[in-house]
């Protein structure tokens, strides 16, 4: 905390913090993984980046430079003896000053971090995950900014997920505005139909994932067609194979779509070739990708 490490019990904030009351936070989740040249974190760089746009589109100043912030992610995690776990960074507004304008309160910064297992499951992992086209859409762009990781966002994601757990689904599927297929609440989302692989682009209202980006580079590497376009609601529900993708999800294959199955109603071909891929790059096999690992020293 602010360039300290604290025990986990007393990593606590004042109950006026701005960025309680408001949702005025910008955050992270990273992941490192343990490889056989050691504990390594999965796209640092790129993730910090987007730390500090998020930051940029609220105004928001952050106290530290990313080299502080990424020596404080290492630290942690050595200190912690730590060989995987999932990372997350936060920078918000103190309790200085109360009322909408942050200004007058102080930025902080924070960085906590746990082992985490597959955010959808070990079976939605291998088997595919039920998901629902929820009710509620996804945030627009004129209302809030989908390009910044910021708390206020997830309020969105909050709602779509309660509602689809609470009808039995393992996670919901958001439409913007417009009816185009966005992402689902804490992932993105791609389909695969006739060999090609489809994801929404950014201005459907999306957040820029880092996994998202991974996936896009790693499967045109492997000779698949992929394009970023806007998908129907109709050509969702028809598509051969669905993924989501993102930091705690991994790659997990959507094998049910409001009670329709998705392809063969488990894992497809193309799914399965590009997760594979994906974790033998997160565990450090293919020298190809060592340039998104980030060893602790």
């Amino acid at each position: 905390m602010d360039g300290d490490i604290v025990p986990w019990e007393k990593a606590t904030i004042h109950v006026m913090t701005h960025s309680l009351h408001y949702g005025s936070a910008m955050f992270e989740g990273i992941r490192c993984y343990k490889t056989d040249r050691g504990t390594m974190i999965f796209r640092l760089d790129a993730h910090i980046k987007r730390l500090f746009r998020s930051a940029k589109i609220y105004e928001m100043e952050i106290p530290f430079t990313s080299e502080e912030i990424v020596k404080g992610i290492k630290s942690l995690i050595v200190a912690n003896h730590i060989e995987e776990c999932y990372i997350r960074p936060i920078v918000y507004y103190g309790s200085d000053e109360v009322g909408v304008n942050p200004k007058g309160n102080k930025v902080h910064v924070s960085v906590a971090m746990w082992p985490w297992l597959p955010y959808l499951g070990e079976d939605g992992l291998r088997k595919g995950v039920r998901c629902k086209i929820s009710s509620w859409s996804r945030i627009d762009q004129r209302s809030l900014p989908t390009m910044a990781k910021a708390a206020a966002n997830y309020a969105n994601s909050i709602l779509a997920r309660t509602e689809a757990q609470k009808l039995g689904y393992d996670e919901a599927i958001l439409l913007n505005t417009n009816g185009f297929v966005t992402e689902g609440t804490g992932e993105n989302l791609f389909t695969v139909r006739d060999g090609v692989i489809v994801t929404p682009p950014l201005s459907a209202g999306i957040l820029p994932g880092i996994t998202r980006d991974s996936i896009i580079q790693l499967g045109r590497d492997m000779s698949y067609v992929v394009k970023e376009r806007n998908i129907s609601r109709g050509e969702l529900l028809v598509s051969d194979e669905v993924f989501l993708s993102g930091t705690a999800a991994e790659v997990t294959p959507v094998r049910e779509i409001d009670n329709d199955m998705i392809g063969s109603g488990s894992m497809g071909p193309t799914t399965e070739k590009i997760q594979r891929k994906f974790f033998e790059i997160v565990r450090g096999k293919d020298p190809k990708y060592f340039k998104w690992l980030e060893p602790l020293k």
